[in-house]
């Protein structure tokens, strides 16, 4: 009787389980519908009927009429409906994409997949390539932030191979980031492998791509990035530099998103070179914000980061709440990577309370997301997936080669005479040694481009940049019109002229003269005109027929101002004197009265921060390169100036360069 009783008991419980559910399931229709007829503003629904009669089916022009609404689930739900509804393939894509990144900026993981996969399915059946390479880039970037780095790069590799299928010339500016965003996706993938030199690799191809574009944020995203590697390998202050770089970028586009990731970076930067205060001050501001957009792969750094600055400072109480809150807020987003962070953290502070159980149960645990993110099968498995895509990329070349070969073989088949034979035995030989020319050629042509792109590199350096600007910047705050003006056409000037010289092998003697003296004017701002520079030239010199190979002056002088006058209270001279001699050799020296070459030394010693100065062995490679071609070779000659008592008088650099 008892057991009759229970069993009714359990079957009516059942009942109401499930009438609840059904219950709530009409609700949440009805919902639903009261939502979409009642909460959509009138001025947006006339704006999607609008945009769907229209029924543009590229991305941008869609882009540019929805991007104001983009983060709003529910006016995305809508448009999705709408665009479902009349049948509108693009708006459909374009929803279900803006939904997933909606979703994953929520840390919503499971539904941004669920989205994404509709708008690939879909792009995959309307055969959209633009469409279909940013459904799988969106979904690399999901799986990246879980950490499934086998999958993310999957999609990633998918998206860029099909996107390249496209020819260059033919490539949307859509199409075109998307590539860059597989690069950058590609990247990070290495970053979480800790191979941080080929990262760093993918992010550059793809900063140099966005910058042709002038995509402001994709630069931002790319610098932030090549910080996060260089941080990873110890070199803190060029990691530093480039997240402030990022953070510029962002404050330029008034990106809330980008501005919480760089000050979470720099805050962290902070932290290793225990500078806790500096930290803390970045940290407590931003939590706010990253809170405000429920992203956990926002939120979460930034308490495991502000918990690491109270274990540093003897704060262990406030330490444990915040990276616990940390490590609670990774494991609900499924952030693996920031879990083991929080538990590595963890691990140290309990063994610094003297709580050894605890500290072993978050180091095993620690180790286990170790493995679990990244073991050896996967390092080998994305090596082998990149080799996979250069190999599919010569695929069609291989083929071409291989029906020649296949022709070739044909004839020497039917051919029956030895002259024939050896007649085809001569083409192969020529062709051999037509190849192997053209790749010593190819090789001297990469050679060059390489110097050439260091060169330009070593002369358009952003310290300068920077500084030349920020010179200027002080004159017009200072109210110095007159002096900004005439000091930004010089450095426009300079720039003009530096950029136009990098892509000539050699100019004229005038054209060098008259850049050094810009670079010159401009560097001079910074030392309130304080250096005396001037050129002499001989008279039996013609420095607009006399050729020298372009920009090759300015790193020595660059080198003569920062190492020997740039210490050097007084007097500062730089002369630079042009003569001729029976031989044809023009010889350039470029004299200044700094603290010489052994000063300057000790000083660089002294530096944390050393910096090679490779502007100077770039020089002595095109000139090398310049001269190959001549009868004579080029020569450069230092000499320590000083006077009768010994005492250094500064250093004398001299040019000997051929001319015939």
């Amino acid at each position: 009787m008892h057991s009759q009783i229970k069993n009714k008991t359990i079957s009516r419980s059942r009942c109401l389980f499930h009438l609840a559910k059904l219950y709530i399931l009409l609700f949440g229709l009805l919902y639903t519908n009261i939502g979409n007829s009642q909460d959509i503003p009138e001025t947006f629904k006339k704006t999607v009927d609008s945009l769907v009669s229209e029924a543009p089916k590229d991305y941008l022009d869609i882009h540019s009429v929805m991007k104001k609404h983009k983060t709003d689930t529910l006016l995305m739900r809508y448009f999705s409906t709408v665009s479902l509804d009349k049948n509108y393939t693009s708006g459909q894509i374009y929803s279900y994409n803006e939904l997933g990144r909606a979703y994953r900026n929520k840390s919503q993981y499971v539904h941004a997949v669920e989205f994404h996969k509709k708008a690939l399915s879909i792009a995959d059946k309307a055969n959209d390539i633009e469409f279909k390479v940013a459904s799988l880039n969106d979904l690399g970037v999901v799986f990246r932030r879980t950490s499934s780095l086998r999958t993310a790069m999957d999609y990633n590799q998918q998206a860029i191979e099909l996107a390249e299928t496209v020819k260059k010339e033919e490539r949307s500016k859509n199409l075109q980031k998307s590539i860059n965003v597989s690069l950058n996706s590609i990247g990070n993938l290495y970053t979480r492998l800790d191979q941080y030199g080929q990262a760093i690799d993918y992010f550059k191809r793809s900063l140099v791509l966005e910058t042709e574009l002038g995509n402001t944020l994709g630069m931002a995203i790319n610098y932030g990035n090549i910080g996060n590697c260089l941080e990873a390998m110890g070199q803190l202050d060029e990691a530093l530099e480039n997240y402030r770089t990022s953070l510029a970028y962002n404050e330029e586009i008034n990106n809330d998103m980008g501005r919480v990731i760089c000050k979470t970076n720099i805050a962290k930067v902070y932290l290793k070179k225990g500078l806790i205060k500096d930290a803390t001050k970045l940290l407590k501001p931003i939590l706010p914000i990253a809170e405000k957009t429920s992203d956990g792969f926002l939120i979460s750094p930034i308490y495991i980061n502000l918990g690491w600055g109270e274990m540093e400072t003897g704060d262990y109480v406030n330490a444990e709440k915040n990276i616990m809150e940390g490590l609670r807020v990774a494991e609900k987003f499924n952030l693996r990577n920031e879990s083991a962070r929080a538990s590595h953290l963890l691990t140290e502070l309990f063994q610094k309370t003297g709580d050894y159980k605890k500290a072993l149960t978050y180091n095993l645990k620690a180790t286990a997301l170790d493995e679990e993110i990244v073991n050896e099968n996967t390092v080998r498995y994305v090596n082998d997936i990149i080799f996979r895509y250069d190999s599919e990329k010569k695929n069609s070349e291989i083929q071409i080669l291989a029906k020649e070969n296949e022709a070739v073989q044909m004839k020497l088949r039917t051919s029956r005479t030895t002259l024939l034979i050896g007649g085809i035995a001569l083409a192969l030989l020529a062709g051999i040694f037509y190849i192997l020319y053209r790749q010593y050629q190819l090789k001297n042509e990469k050679k060059v481009l390489t110097l050439e792109q260091s060169m330009l590199r070593s002369q358009m350096n952003p310290h300068f940049l920077f500084n030349s600007l920020n010179s200027i910047k002080l004159y017009i705050i200072n109210n110095e019109q007159k002096n900004a003006v005439h000091y930004l056409n010089k450095f426009s000037k300079l720039v003009r002229k530096i950029l136009e010289a990098s892509s000539m092998r050699e100019i004229p003697l005038a054209e060098e003269l008259e850049t050094v003296e810009l670079y010159m004017n401009i560097e001079n701002i910074r030392f309130s005109n304080e250096i005396d520079f001037k050129i002499r030239v001989a008279e039996n010199i013609d420095t607009h027929t006399v050729k020298i190979p372009s920009l090759i002056l300015q790193p020595f002088l660059e080198n003569a101002i920062w190492h020997g006058l740039s210490p050097k209270t007084g007097e500062k001279i730089v002369d630079l004197r042009i003569t001729k001699d029976k031989l044809d050799f023009i010889h350039i020296a470029i004299s200044d009265n700094g603290i010489g070459r052994v000063a300057a030394e000790k000083i660089k010693q002294n530096k944390v921060l050393k910096r090679k100065s490779v502007g100077i062995d770039i020089t002595k490679e095109r000139l090398a390169n310049f001269s190959k071609d001549l009868q004579n070779s080029f020569d450069v000659e230092i000499v320590d100036l000083y006077d009768e008592n010994h005492k250094p008088l500064g250093t004398r650099v001299i040019l000997h360069i051929p001319t015939i």
